[in-house]
């Protein structure tokens, strides 16, 4: 169910020419379809919100209230209402995410109780759970359409797992746990970003070798930083571009080991400074989490959070991620080995660390391979990698993008594009902010503002999405140029926006990307694999100075070293995967652990490095802390093994071809949450999901090929 849509009202004549007043300057209230980000100031967000609220509960009132309830004069009312309110926090939020200076946070801040508290009045409206089941008892549920009827029964679903019958302590208690919640996961990213801006380490002229190894562009970069900071020198930061280069490229090990040390304490008592620690806001969000769920009835938080999950066993999920680890682990323990005397043969390192992992991973490939990602980035402006995915997305969905020219922007970096089809019709709009900046959280995303929704008058409410990531900027006389690790990220983020946006569903609560948690990352995943097919390659590649496409050659070595430690990777993902579940069971030898301890555990079993005991990766997993992911991280294995056994059928069936492509797009796309993700994998392939095509994807041997 999308609980925030609603309808103006304005309750007292006398007030009329007041509300207009306030209506002109505050463009969270004024808007007709696209955000007015010039406008648009942090004193707007609580005005706009505040005023949503009401009058959502208003219409809400009276609807509940519907003697000869139907869908449109209940759902369909609700959810055109919900429109404004979700546009004001969904801008609101968006803001503190990628301009998330002190004025924002603060109005953000001030936001998260208010939301938070309607939240939980929506939670425990009996009427409107009633409502849903007078629904679903009416004489036209049958003329329902599948998303309507998915709306219904995951409304009612919802209610349930919110404890609707619960007696009114109980719902209390729900209600300040999910209030506090809401204050911790806000808190937990707030004191990451804040912990990982403060780190910043000067290089003085006298020191400048230390700067060996990086790229002429990295070190740019590091000079302007210090300029900006009114430094001479260079300065060095946790900023994923920064990160990244320091721990692949720096010949210096005392610095990679500083940098090492500065990111996995990111936010923790072992941080310089421990003012951001988020080892007691964890804690507490792990222990509210499981009283949680214990209320409503359920074991432990893993079990409660399976409910709208394609798994259906806690005991199902561990033994996809323990089976995946047993056929990685032999191969990324031959991986590690290698590289451990490769190091020892290159430079005599007998004490092979975590700070030495992509350094000589990265030296090896150009040693052995003749390859390194950095050297491919001139090949790969931005403005050439994004009109070759446009490209692509046109092949296989018959789709174009347009360039939207003038419009309001929070940053002069941002672009819009408005999606069409072969007919020029429009399916949807997005914004991309590709580079790192201050005061913009780390990662990438895709978000959504709104999702589509056709209204009373038959009009249509298009998708409008946003599409963030932290790509080194540019510099100089030098344009954004893309690594290929970052087009792949590129690819995932606009798999998600795709997803969003080319849905043909009509009802927020199952549009777009409104799916299973463990089937989100499908489409984007899906994506990622076209970043390696040399048609699609040539498109996306243009020297900067030359225009010469990547040489064949070059793209033969990047197919060489594509699986070049993949199991180690693997490894890693299903560290964090078994860490988050176990986490979340708190049940066995795992109750009463701390998260450190259940980690180790974990690594014990499934890592293949040692790690320093002063490394606090919980303190910065944003993904399961302030993300959406808690007890969920497994999925982004889960729905690879579905993406990649669809990628199984393009293959199978010529590569990039538009009848695949347009199948593709049917039955997943534009089917959003209207049904079963299983049931939509079966209509596209025809029969269950296998292991093979992951596996080999992935570069690991295996004689087992286990269906889910």
């Amino acid at each position: 169910m999308r609980i925030l849509k609603f309808l103006l009202i304005i309750p007292i004549i006398l007030s009329l020419k007041a509300n207009a007043e306030r209506n002109m300057i505050n463009p969270l209230i004024t808007h007709k379809t696209l955000p007015d980000f010039n406008a648009i100031k942090p004193e707007h967000f609580e005005p706009a919100v505040d005023r949503f609220i009401k009058e959502y509960k208003d219409l809400l009132d009276r609807v509940v209230k519907e003697p000869s309830p139907t869908w449109n004069n209940t759902i369909q009312k609700l959810d055109e209402e919900s429109l404004k309110l979700d546009f004001a926090i969904g801008t609101a939020s968006h803001l503190n995410m990628v301009k998330g200076t002190e004025d924002v946070r603060k109005a953000w801040d001030a936001l998260l109780p208010k939301i938070s508290s309607f939240s939980s009045d929506l939670k425990e409206n009996k009427e409107l759970y009633l409502l849903y089941k007078k629904l679903e008892a009416s004489p036209e549920y049958s003329s329902y359409c599948h998303a309507q009827k998915m709306v219904i029964k995951n409304a009612i679903r919802n209610f349930k797992l919110s404890g609707i019958d619960l007696k009114k302590s109980q719902k209390d208690r729900l209600r300040a746990i999910s209030d506090r919640l809401s204050e911790l996961s806000n808190k937990f990213s707030k004191n990451v970003m804040d912990s990982t801006q403060e780190w910043v380490y000067q290089i003085s002229e006298d020191k400048q070798y230390l700067l060996d190894g990086l790229s002429s562009h990295t070190i740019a970069l590091a000079k302007a930083k210090a300029q900006k900071d009114g430094k001479g020198g260079w300065a060095l930061t946790l900023d994923e571009p920064c990160y990244i280069a320091i721990m692949s490229y720096a010949q210096n090990r005392d610095l990679r080991q500083m940098a090492y040390r500065g990111y996995e304490t990111i936010a923790s008592d072992q941080a310089t400074n421990k003012k951001f620690d988020n080892s007691k806001v964890i804690n507490e969000i792990i222990a509210l989490r499981q009283e949680y769920a214990n209320i409503i009835g359920y074991k432990n938080y893993a079990d409660f959070s399976l409910v709208p999950k394609m798994a259906e066993t806690t005991d199902e999920v561990m033994n996809f991620l323990h089976d995946l680890a047993k056929k990685a682990k032999p191969q990324g323990e031959k991986e590690i080995a290698a590289l451990k005397t490769f190091a020892k043969e290159q430079d005599k390192i007998e004490d092979f660390a975590p700070w030495d992992l992509s350094y000589y991973a990265t030296l090896y490939q150009k040693l052995h391979y003749n390859f390194s990602d950095e050297d491919l980035r001139p090949y790969f402006p931005e403005s050439k990698v994004f009109k070759g995915l446009a490209q692509l997305a046109s092949r296989l969905y018959g789709i174009k993008l347009k360039e939207v020219k003038t419009f309001s922007k929070w940053d002069p970096a941002v672009k819009l594009y408005e999606v069409l089809d072969f007919k020029g019709n429009l399916r949807g709009r997005f914004y991309t902010d590709l580079y790192a900046r201050d005061f913009k959280q780390s990662g990438a995303w895709a978000m959504d503002l709104n999702t589509r929704m056709k209204h009373a008058d038959g009009s249509i409410e298009y998708p409008l999405d946003f599409l963030v990531a932290n790509f080194t900027p540019a510099s100089g006389s030098k344009p954004a140029l893309l690594s290929h690790k970052e087009i792949v990220t590129l690819f995932h983020e606009f798999g998600h926006i795709l997803h969003g946006i080319l849905t043909k569903v009509n009802y927020p609560g199952v549009s777009g990307r409104s799916v299973a948690r463990d089937a989100v990352e499908l489409p984007s995943q899906f994506m990622e694999n076209w970043a390696f097919d040399w048609d699609v390659v040539k498109s996306i590649s243009s020297h900067y100075q030359t225009g010469q496409e990547l040489p064949k050659s070059e793209f033969d070595k990047l197919i060489a070293t594509k699986n070049y430690n993949s199991a180690m990777f693997v490894l890693r993902q299903l560290t964090f995967s078994m860490f988050d579940f176990r986490l979340h069971m708190n049940s066995g030898t795992d109750k009463g652990k701390s998260p450190e301890q259940i980690l180790q555990s974990v690594r014990k079993e499934v890592g293949l490095l040692a790690v320093p005991s002063y490394t606090r990766f919980p303190n910065r997993f944003l993904h399961i802390f302030a993300g959406g992911y808690s007890a969920s991280y497994y999925g982004y294995h889960w729905a690879e093994v579905l993406s990649s056994d669809i990628f199984g059928k393009f293959e199978e069936e010529g590569g990039c071809n538009s009848e695949t492509g347009k199948l593709f797009m049917e039955t997943i796309l534009e089917q959003g949450g209207s049904r079963e993700p299983m049931d939509l994998f079966l209509e596209f392939r025809g029969r269950t999901p296998k292991l093979d095509a992951f596996l080999k994807a992935n570069g690991i041997e295996s004689t087992i090929a286990k269906s889910l």
